[in-house]
Parts: structure tokens; C-alpha cells; sequence
């Protein structure tokens, strides 16, 4: 592939943060920007939390926890165990170093920076060389409605809940007042290659979509838009995608990503357990083994996308 193709990826959660490590060390830092999801963001014992935006700078900087994909690595729970003694309900983990992110990010945001100059700010301190951009600075939330319960924040369903209770629908609270960032903007409309990362569609990818203005830059793109299929073997390599797409009435199969982001892209990444599933028609399709358990399989996969987009495209 030309080197200097302009790749954007949309990612949030592990699974995208996987991929965009693998490209980030196939591509030059002015070759790819992440977009990042920012609807699981939430305040916390007063403290701004972006999930997912940590999640990919975590990764991209080689410090997240190993074994969970989030997280810092060999962080501690020393405030957490105080929490307790307090008699708190200690629902959603924080380690006592990734303290200090949400610390900085909520008094940054208190002096009235964006939370785009913060990230980049964060991304700049830990050493990460690509841009990763949130797609909005505004107020946006993934709201779930559920059976058991009602509404619930995200996190509340996610972390809380453990994403058990039943789902009614998904929606996204301030989507409507929202904007997408001059520099999302421009980055969508300078790509090349528009990659949407093996993320949940629903919880992930979607609140991305939600924001006004960048499902419009998507279907009237002049790059080349490809999604990588979150399932193997026709299930989550992690976390709730197939059980949410169900209980809303989507297939889970490569056709059903596929008709879930229709109009968006124009081709699929399958894995070679999902081969004999059903497959879309009137959109190209790589089969490989898209499953990243090391750091080689990330940059395999990445390299095979990005060949794979670049002879089409050539």
C-alpha cells in the first residue's frame, strides 16, 4: 500500500484497540487517526471518564493490562480498598495510576480545554505518535433500555449489570445537540481508507455514527470503507456484541454486520470460522483469521487489510 494513504480508523473498546495498535505499527503517525467513541464516558465520584479513549491510548502507548485489555498494567486498588472501608459500593474499578488520567482530564476540562486538546495532551505524555481524536467534544451518553431495569447509563448495564439484563433498544442522549469535531471533520473527508474496527456495532461503533454530520461524510466518501466482523465463530471474541445485536433483532453473522452498516462501507473482513455463514452480497470480502491474541497477530491482520484495501483501490 502506498505509504502515503490517508487511513482513518473508528474504534472504541478492546477489540478495536487491538487493531488499531496492529496499524499503528504498520502506518506513520500522518498515515492514520483514530476516532474514538466517547459515548461511555461518564463523571464518577466527580471525575470525567472516557472508557473506550482510554482503552486505545492504554494500548497504543503498551501500558494497558494485559490480560483484561483495559486498564493499566501492574496497577494497584489501594483507593478502592479505602472505598470500601468507607462503605461504598465499589462497582466500577479504578486502578490508583489510571486515577491520575481521569485527575488530569476533569481538572483540564474545568479550565475550559476541550476534551480533543486533552486527549491529544494525554497521547503527547505517554509517548503515543497517532492522532486519536474523539468524535465530539459535546455531552454524549449510550443509554440502554433494558427489561429488568429500565434505563440504564451504559456503564451501569456494562460494568454494574455485567451486560446480563435483556435489551429493549439502544439510544444516544444528547446525540442531537452534538458535534463532530473540525477535526474529525477533516480527517473523514482527507481519507483514503475508512477502516470501522472489530468494536461492538451497537455499543462502539454506533454512538459514533449517532453524531450528526459523520454518517453523511460516510456515505458520501470518496475513500474506500471496509468493517472488520467482531465475530468468530459466530460469537464475541469479548463482551456482549452477539447477545445485544440478538435481542435487537440483528444477525449475527457477517451479513448481519454488514446490513448493520449499510450504505457505509464496501467491504467486510470475515474470519475463517464464520465462512460457511451467512455472507453479504454487493460488498467484497477478505477471509483471514481475525482473531488477536499477540502483538504479531495484530500487525498480520493490519498489514492483510491494508493490501487487501490497496490491490482494490490500486
Amino acid at each position: 500500500m502506498n505509504g502515503h494513504k490517508q487511513v482513518v480508523a473508528l474504534a472504541g473498546g478492546v477489540g478495536g484497540a487491538k487493531l488499531v495498535y496492529g496499524l499503528s505499527k504498520v502506518l506513520s503517525p500522518g498515515d492514520l487517526t483514530i476516532i474514538g467513541n466517547v459515548g461511555d464516558d461518564f463523571v464518577h465520584y466527580g471525575l470525567h471518564i472516557s472508557p473506550d479513549l482510554d482503552t486505545v491510548l492504554y494500548t497504543l502507548a503498551e501500558v494497558a493490562n494485559p490480560i483484561t485489555g483495559w486498564g493499566l498494567a501492574d496497577d494497584t486498588r489501594h483507593m478502592l480498598d479505602m472505598l470500601r472501608r468507607y462503605g461504598e459500593d465499589t462497582w466500577f474499578g479504578l486502578g490508583d495510576h489510571d486515577l491520575a488520567t481521569h485527575l488530569l482530564r476533569t481538572h483540564w476540562l474545568g479550565q475550559g480545554h476541550t476534551l480533543t486538546e486533552i486527549t491529544a495532551r494525554l497521547v503527547l505524555a505517554l509517548g503515543v505518535a497517532h492522532p486519536l481524536l474523539p468524535v465530539t467534544d459535546d455531552l454524549l451518553a449510550t443509554m440502554v433500555d433494558t427489561v429488568e431495569y429500565g434505563t440504564l447509563p451504559f456503564q451501569e448495564y456494562f460494568v454494574r449489570y455485567r451486560w446480563q439484563p435483556a435489551v429493549e433498544r439502544v439510544w444516544f442522549q444528547g446525540a442531537d445537540r452534538a458535534r463532530m469535531t473540525v477535526e474529525v471533520a477533516s480527517a473523514l473527508a482527507n481519507a483514503d481508507m475508512i477502516i470501522f474496527c472489530p468494536s461492538n456495532p451497537v455499543l462502539s461503533i454506533a454512538p459514533i455514527l449517532a453524531v450528526p454530520g459523520i454518517r453523511e461524510a460516510l456515505e458520501t466518501r470518496r475513500a474506500s470503507s471496509i468493517v472488520v466482523s467482531p465475530f468468530v465463530g459466530g460469537k464475541a471474541v469479548k463482551g456482549p456484541a452477539a447477545k445485544l445485536m440478538n435481542e435487537l433483532g440483528l444477525e449475527v453473522s457477517p451479513r448481519g454486520v454488514a446490513q448493520y452498516y449499510a450504505g457505509l462501507v464496501d467491504g467486510l473482513v470475515v474470519d475463517v470460522s464464520d465462512r460457511d455463514l451467512p455472507l453479504p452480497d454487493r460488498v467484497e470480502i477478505l477471509t483471514t483469521r481475525t482473531l488477536m491474541q499477540s502483538g504479531a497477530d495484530k500487525v498480520r491482520l493490519a498489514k492483510q487489510i491494508l493490501d487487501w484495501v490497496g490491490s482494490r483501490t490500486a
